[in-house]
C-alpha cells in the first residue's frame, strides 16, 4: 500500500512567487506544515528556464525584488544576479528543507468527504509517483508553459537549411560566430538578445510585424546612489527607492491612459536621439497606445547602439514563407539567414495545465470566475499567484501572500476546514469577461492564451484588478467573511 504524506499547505513552484509565499507562511503562519514542489532541478523558475545570451529582468529589482529583502545591485539585473538573490532568501529563511526538487505535479483531486486535496506527483529523480495530501493548495508556478515557447507555424519552415531556435529552449551548442541571424520579434526578449549577440554575428536583423515602445536610461538609480553616499541604512534605501519608483510608474501609467499622444511623443523623442527620425518613424512608432503592452527597457541604450554601429538592423514586414536560405517577406524582399531565432513569446497555461477534480468531476480553471484574482469559484481551499503585468510581478506576490496568510489564520480562528468562493444568486447571470480586458492589456501571448484563463465577471468580487495602486489600498482590507466566501465550520466540541 502506498503511504501518503500530509501537509497543511502545498506550494507548486520554487520561483519568485513560491519563495515569496513561503517567507510569509513562515513569518505569519508559523505552525503550518508546508512544502514547495518544484519540477526543475533547482529554484528560480523563469530565471532557470531561460538561458539565452543576456537574459535579464525587464523590471527594476527595487520593485521586482521582495519588500522584505533589500536589493543592493543595479536596477536591471541579469539572471545570475537574480538567482543569487533568491538563494540568499532560501538561506536566510532556511527554506531548503521545505523544497522538493524534480517533483512534478500531474493531478490534484479534491475530496469533500476527507476535506483535503490528494496530489499525484511524479518524483522525476526516483522515476515513480508519490502521493501527498494537503488542506490548502497554492499554485505558485506562473502562467506559461516552461517546456515549450510559442513559435508560429510559418509555411516552408521545414525547408530552411539552417537552425531555428526559440530563446526559451536555447541550445548549449549554438555557435553564432560569423552567422547571419534573423531574430523574429520586437519585445523584451528580442531587445535583450540582439545587443548581446551582435558582436558575434556576421549581422543580426530584428524582423518585426509591428513596432514596440522602448525606453532607455543608465542601469543605475540616481536616488539610491545619493542615499548610499549619505550612508543611509540599506533597508531605508530600498524602501525609499521602491516608493519613489512606484510613484513615478503610477504617474507614467496615468499619463499614458489620459494623455496617450503626449506619452507617445515623450517616448519617441528619446528613441530619435539615438537612432534618428527616419528609423524612429519607420520602425519604432507603434500603432497602440503606451502601456497597452509592456514597455521594453533598453539599459544603457544597448539595442540602439548595436543598430547605429551597423551590427544590427531592423525590418518591419510580414513573413510570407521560409525558404531554404532565409525568409521571404510579403513586401517581396528576402532576408538571408543561417540562424533564425523566434522571439515570438510563450504559451499561456492556467494552473500548469494539471488535471483538477472535485469528487471525481473535472474542475476547469477556464470555466471558473476569478475571486479577486486570488482564488477560483467552485475551487475549495485553492489559491494561485498571479502578479502584475504593468508593475513588477512581485509587487502582487507580497500582497497576495499577506492576504492568504490572513485567510489561513482566519480559518483557524473560526475552526473552518474549508473555504470556497461560490457564486451567489445575484452572480448567476453575470457576464463572462476576459481575465484582463483587451483595452487594458493586449499582448499577443495573452490574446492567444486567454481561453485558458479564468473568467472575470462584471462586478466585485469576481474581477481581477491589474492595478497595484488600487490593490495595495484595498487588498489588506478585503472582508474575509463576505457572502461569496463559503466556510465549512468544524464544531470544536465534537469535531464535526
Amino acid at each position: 500500500m502506498t503511504s501518503t504524506e500530509h501537509f497543511d499547505v502545498v506550494l507548486i513552484g520554487a520561483g519568485i512567487s513560491g519563495l515569496g509565499m513561503a517567507h510569509h507562511l513562515q513569518e505569519k503562519c508559523a505552525t503550518r506544515k508546508f512544502v514547495i514542489l518544484e519540477e526543475k532541478h533547482t529554484f528560480g523558475g523563469t530565471w532557470v528556464t531561460h538561458t539565452y545570451p543576456g537574459i535579464r529582468s525587464d523590471s527594476d529589482l527595487y520593485t521586482f525584488g521582495y519588500a522584505f529583502k533589500p536589493w543592493t545591485g543595479a536596477p536591471i539585473a541579469d539572471a545570475q544576479s537574480i538567482l543569487g538573490y533568491l538563494e540568499e532568501v532560501i538561506e536566510e529563511d532556511q527554506l531548503a528543507p521545505h523544497i522538493r526538487y524534480q517533483h512534478k505535479i500531474t493531478a490534484a483531486h479534491w475530496s469533500s468527504e476527507d476535506q483535503h486535496w490528494r496530489l499525484v506527483v511524479q518524483d522525476m529523480a526516483a522515476g515513480n509517483d508519490v502521493h501527498l495530501t494537503c488542506d490548502f493548495f497554492i499554485w505558485t508556478g506562473g502562467y506559461y508553459n516552461h517546456a515549450q515557447g510559442y513559435t508560429p507555424d510559418w509555411p516552408g519552415m521545414d525547408q530552411f537549411t539552417g537552425r531555428i531556435v526559440h530563446p526559451q529552449t536555447w541550445p548549449e551548442d549554438l555557435d553564432l560566430k560569423d552567422q547571419r541571424v534573423v531574430v523574429i520579434g520586437s519585445g523584451a526578449t528580442a531587445a535583450t538578445l540582439i545587443p548581446n549577440i551582435a558582436d558575434q554575428c556576421a549581422h543580426v536583423t530584428m524582423l518585426q510585424r509591428s513596432p514596440t515602445y522602448f525606453w532607455t536610461g543608465e542601469n543605475r538609480n540616481e536616488l539610491a546612489d545619493r542615499l548610499r553616499n549619505l550612508e543611509v541604512p540599506e533597508a531605508w534605501v530600498h524602501e525609499i527607492v521602491r516608493r519613489d519608483l512606484l510613484r513615478t510608474q503610477q504617474e507614467i501609467q496615468a499619463t499614458a491612459a489620459q494623455h496617450p499622444e503626449h506619452m507617445k511623443e515623450e517616448l519617441l523623442k528619446v528613441v530619435r536621439q539615438h537612432v534618428g527620425e527616419s528609423l524612429t518613424a519607420a520602425h519604432f512608432t507603434p500603432s497602440y497606445r503606451p502601456w497597452q503592452q509592456r514597455l521594453a527597457f533598453v539599459p544603457d541604450a544597448d539595442l540602439f547602439k548595436a543598430i547605429t554601429k551597423g551590427q544590427a538592423s531592423i525590418v518591419t514586414d510580414h513573413i510570407e514563407r521560409f525558404t531554404p536560405n532565409g525568409i521571404q517577406l510579403q513586401s517581396g524582399d528576402t532576408l538571408e539567414a543561417d540562424v533564425i531565432i523566434t522571439a515570438t513569446g510563450f504559451n499561456v497555461v492556467s494552473v500548469g495545465g494539471i488535471e483538477c477534480t472535485f469528487d471525481g468531476a473535472p474542475l476547469l480553471p477556464c470555466d471558473a470566475f476569478t475571486y479577486r484574482g486570488l482564488m477560483l469559484s467552485g475551487f475549495p481551499n485553492f489559491a494561485f499567484m498571479f502578479g502584475y503585468l504593468r508593475t513588477s510581478w512581485t509587487m502582487r506576490v507580497d500582497l497576495v501572500a499577506e492576504y492568504l496568510c490572513r485567510l489561513l489564520n482566519h480559518m483557524e480562528a473560526k475552526h473552518a476546514q474549508v473555504v470556497t468562493p461560490q457564486l451567489r444568486p445575484q452572480d448567476k447571470d453575470m457576464q463572462k469577461n476576459r481575465w484582463i480586458a483587451e483595452n487594458e492589456f493586449n499582448p499577443g501571448y495573452m490574446n492567444r492564451g486567454i481561453h485558458h484563463m479564468p473568467k472575470s465577471g462584471d462586478h466585485e468580487p469576481w474581477i481581477f484588478s491589474p492595478d497595484y495602486y488600487v490593490e495595495k489600498e484595498e487588498m489588506p482590507h478585503f472582508d474575509l467573511d463576505e457572502d461569496a466566501l463559503i466556510y465549512e465550520i468544524t464544531d470544536s466540541n465534537n469535531g464535526s
